[in-house]
């Protein structure tokens, strides 16, 4: 039976201990699409100069790396709770010559360490399902946001087509959890995987987390046979600072 209620909480020590081999892991285990998924954030960002992006629940600072790479990217800042893997961020940030632009600092999704309307872009991607309270979390996003500033959320879902489904879920149950454990040395963390994908709300029903946090112009983009989706939000121009 499925745990309906997988804990978050100190989800971040997890992270520690299978820090070493995080990216390995995302990129053989997703066979490679955790990078092209991550590449179409760019896709959805804001049609302006000068973005500085607030990157929550960074990890090894992937997805700010990718971001870089966009004309329209100035600046930004990641932060997670995992020291491990921000010490791992850090020096791809230094390797990528963008030490100049992008910062990592411990920190909390549900209490960012960034002052109000001071983003233009917010993202995470595979955190929000993590994060023990997503209502919070959207509202520090929301709070973090300049007016009229977008909230980009990238996460697993669940494939609509039977067939895709049935294949996808053995494939997630009982192949990526053995392989997972065996090479990170934590069998737990690929369990908890699963898990929190399965239970997590996706689609419409996560639109509808947004919409009742405040965002407007909510949208998704199903990727891959709806393996992921990324999920888009902006904060509303009217809003009170």
């Amino acid at each position: 039976m499925i745990d309906t209620n997988p804990p978050r909480k100190e989800v971040w020590k997890m992270f520690d201990r299978i820090a070493h081999r995080y990216d390995f892991l995302n990129r053989s285990l997703s066979f490679g699409q955790d990078i092209a998924w991550r590449r179409k954030m760019r896709k959805h960002l804001p049609e302006r100069p000068e973005l500085h992006v607030l990157d929550l629940a960074t990890g090894t600072a992937d997805q700010l790396i990718f971001l870089a790479n966009d004309t329209r990217v100035a600046s930004g800042e990641g932060s997670d709770m995992s020291e491990k893997m921000l010490e791992i961020g850090r020096r791809k940030i230094s390797k990528a010559g963008l030490q100049d632009r992008f910062t990592l600092k411990t920190g909390d999704a549900l209490q960012v360490p960034a002052p109000d309307n001071s983003a233009d872009v917010v993202t995470i991607s595979f955190g929000i399902r993590n994060v023990e309270s997503v209502p919070e979390a959207m509202q520090e996003m929301i709070r973090v946001l300049k007016p009229g500033g977008r909230a980009l959320i990238l996460e697993f879902s669940l494939p609509g087509n039977r067939v895709m489904r049935g294949l996808y879920l053995f494939y997630f149950r009982h192949i990526l959890p053995r392989i997972g454990g065996l090479i990170s040395g934590d069998p737990y963390a690929y369990r908890y995987l699963n898990r929190t994908v399965e239970t997590f709300p996706y689609g419409e029903a996560f639109c509808d987390w947004m919409r009742e946090a405040g965002f407007e112009s909510v949208r998704f983009r199903s990727l891959t046979f709806g393996i992921a989706a990324i999920y888009q939000g902006d904060k509303p121009q009217n809003s009170v600072p």
